[in-house]
């Protein structure tokens, strides 16, 4: 019987077995002195970049690429790439160690030694060497006594400019001191050490290999810097065009500070450390992991992306989407899981210290199996009174229609067969640092419902207390704040007592009515919202089956189908003002119609096309509303104005014409619009369907 095939991470965990094996025998070579520094040096090097290199590999995996179903896979990878970072410290640190305090001439050696392949940089270096004799004037002896270590070595570069650190880790230079590169790295920030034995991390596009800075020759830096980005390509392959367009952008002009999203992340990590060394977020607080998956993921887990019809196996048909033949609407569906459920309060919810303004508090919640997220990410904001911080209210009372974004009532649809599955509330808070003007995402604590008991059975609808615990949803038995213990005091008053103080979310499972669970039926097999919207969702979905199931020639037709509403409606869900704005528009020409009118389901959706028109299609594409960006109070508050200005006005032209949704008001002169884009017209089967 022939062995079994192992799988891409088998395979990975075999390589991290053998070079842990590895930089244990180091580790154990230099302790015991056994063996030169220079050779320990290489040795740790290359270590480094077989650790990085195997850190790439296992970031690519997917599920998809084992060769038989893996249990627990996201957490084994998980694992190996803990094992992997714990390893790539570990030669960090040797790395140091064994670095010597500046540029010696060993270390040169052996740099040139390596190098004595290329030829090229050969006979650069000799000329260099031989341009550097030809400018000193001393004798002989004193030029041997004087002579500088060998540079002919990719490890050293010259600084070309001034660069002072602004954070803790940076090494500061100046212009034409003589570097020694300890490692490189893929965003651009080398790990550097000058001649008096500091070490840090220096951007790359302010070095030059060589040891001569020419300011009146700048073809000589710009062969050198194209021979530099030669050298690193061929130890990263894959940063080329990113690291050739960091070295143009800086030889423009161009600040250091618009550095990619690599420099971005770090300094957000470094800013939620400071703060915690200051005191500023209790121990528990951790970076949001789902506003991770929102910013990083793009589209994958918003829920614009979930409303989007999804195709089947074969590609030839829709899984999700089938229109009823009797009655031409869409088919009803039901789900293994179609809960309903209100978000109540939170008490005892800790808050940032000082130094710290609060932009927003809220919810991210979504469907979770206690390992990946299994719909997308739904977002709820939170009220509440200066004088209580710690307690969190939900739908608070308001005149007029409740914004999207307060409204606590939600429903969850999904179809997943996992006994384990249950809802994931992330406590969050959006952050900016009075001193530095740093905005941050953090979570304050997770609480995780599970929708079915140790039995399988759907749990009843009741009101719940979660806890809420700190750190991660995948760590566990993590307080929220250290002096919270979970312990169990002797007495029955401190039980009492503790278990108030305890924080706690409180979340209600309750049942729709008729007609709200019909409309839920239409929505997609999996998607999480508010429940005030699915009057909205229904008729999108309805709209969608017409155009996609009756309205194409052939069902293997793939062109482009002309149909506004379709290509834009899915950005609403991403954007909840805009979702507002066309609630109250529908509301408004709901009260206007008659009940036949209200029967007539045809009448509906040509009046909704007209009120959608009309309203945030218009809203869309104005050049007077700004970009929406999450809790931004002046942005938001901008946002409102111009779109309760826009929909009055509208209404006005409306009322005057006595025609709703007309083209008028997209050449009116009174009105603005931005001009039409192909994009914003046109609705693409093959880019949006899942």
């Amino acid at each position: 019987m022939p062995p079994r095939r192992k799988g891409p991470l088998q395979l990975v965990q075999r390589e991290v077995d053998g070079i842990k094996t590895q930089v244990d025998s180091l580790v154990k070579d230099v302790q015991s002195q056994d063996g030169s520094t220079e050779e320990a040096l290489r040795r740790c090097q290359e270590l480094q970049m077989a650790t990085e290199k195997t850190l790439k590999a296992l970031n690519k995996l997917t599920k998809a690429d084992e060769l038989a179903p893996v249990g627990n896979y996201d957490q084994r990878k998980q694992e190996e790439e803990r094992r992997l970072q714990y390893i790539l410290e570990r030669l960090n640190t040797l790395s140091l160690e064994l670095s010597p305090p500046g540029p010696s001439t060993a270390a040169g050696g052996v740099l040139k030694k390596d190098s004595e392949d290329d030829d090229d940089d050969d006979d650069e270096d000799d000329d260099s060497e031989e341009s550097n004799d030809d400018d000193v004037d001393d004798d002989e002896d004193e030029k041997a006594a004087a002579k500088p270590p060998s540079l002919s070595g990719s490890r050293f570069y010259t600084v070309l400019s001034d660069f002072k650190g602004e954070q803790e880790g940076d090494l500061s230079v100046q212009r034409g001191e003589v570097l020694r590169i300890i490692r490189t790295t893929a965003d651009g920030w080398w790990l550097a050490q000058d001649s008096k034995g500091n070490s840090g991390v220096v951007p790359k596009t302010y070095l030059k290999i060589g040891s001569v800075v020419a300011d009146d020759d700048d073809d000589e830096d710009e062969d050198d810097d194209v021979e530099n980005e030669e050298e690193d390509s061929e130890e990263e392959e894959e940063q080329d065009g990113e690291k050739l367009t960091d070295d143009r952008e800086k030889q423009s002009g161009t600040s250091y500070s618009n550095w990619g999203t690599v420099r971005k992340a770090l300094t957000e990590i470094d800013a939620t450390d400071v703060l915690s060394a200051m005191g500023a977020i209790p121990s528990g607080f951790r970076p949001s992991t789902l506003n991770k998956l929102l910013v990083e993921e793009g589209v994958t887990y918003r829920g614009s992306h979930y409303i989007q019809p999804e195709l089947s196996q074969s590609q030839l048909s829709f899984s999700d989407l089938f229109l009823d033949p009797d009655t031409g609407r869409v088919r009803a569906r039901q789900v293994r899981t179609c809960v309903c459920f209100t978000l109540w309060s939170c008490r005892m919810i800790p808050t940032p210290g000082v130094g710290v303004q609060v932009l927003s508090k809220h919810i991210r919640l979504c469907a979770f199996d206690g390992t990946q997220v299994l719909s997308n990410i739904h977002t709820v904001r939170a009220t509440y009174n200066s004088k209580s911080p710690k307690s969190w209210s939900f739908s608070p009372r308001m005149t007029g229609i409740l914004p999207a974004l307060l409204d606590g009532d939600c429903f969850l649809r999904c179809n997943s067969a996992s006994p384990d599955l249950g809802i994931l509330f992330e406590l969050g808070v959006t952050f900016i640092r009075n001193s530095t003007g740093e905005r941050g995402d953090l979570s304050c604590g997770w609480a995780f419902l599970k929708l079915t008991d140790d039995a399988g059975n759907p749990l009843p609808n009741r009101t719940y207390e979660l806890p809420v615990n700190g750190g991660t949803p995948y760590e566990k038995d993590v307080a929220v704040e250290a002096s919270v213990t979970r312990g169990s005091p002797a007495g029955v008053l401190q039980q009492m007592l503790q278990a108030r103080r305890q924080p706690k979310l409180i979340v209600k499972l309750k049942s729709a009515n008729s007609r709200t669970r019909t409309q839920l039926s239409l929505l997609p097999d999996t998607l999480l919202h508010c429940l005030s919207c699915v009057h909205l969702l229904a008729l999108h979905r309805q709209l969608l089956a017409d155009t996609l199931l009756m309205d194409r020639p052939t069902m293997q037709n793939a062109d482009l189908i002309c149909s506004p509403i379709l290509s834009t409606f899915p950005v609403l869900l991403d954007q909840p003002d805009l979702l507002d704005a066309l609630r109250s528009a529908w509301l408004d020409t709901e009260t206007n119609m008659s009940r036949a009118q209200k029967r007539d389901f045809s009448y509906l959706k040509q009046e909704f096309i007209k009120v959608y028109m009309s309203s945030v299609y218009f809203l869309l594409h104005s050049p007077s509303l700004p970009c929406h960006r999450w809790a931004d109070p002046p942005t938001e508050e901008q946002r409102a104005r111009v779109i309760y200005a826009t929909l009055d006005a509208l209404k006005h032209t409306q009322f005057t014409t006595s025609q709703s949704g007309g083209p008028d008001v997209f050449v009116d002169p009174m009105h603005q619009h931005l001009a039409f884009d192909v994009t914003e017209l046109t609705f693409d089967l093959l880019c949006v369907a899942r």
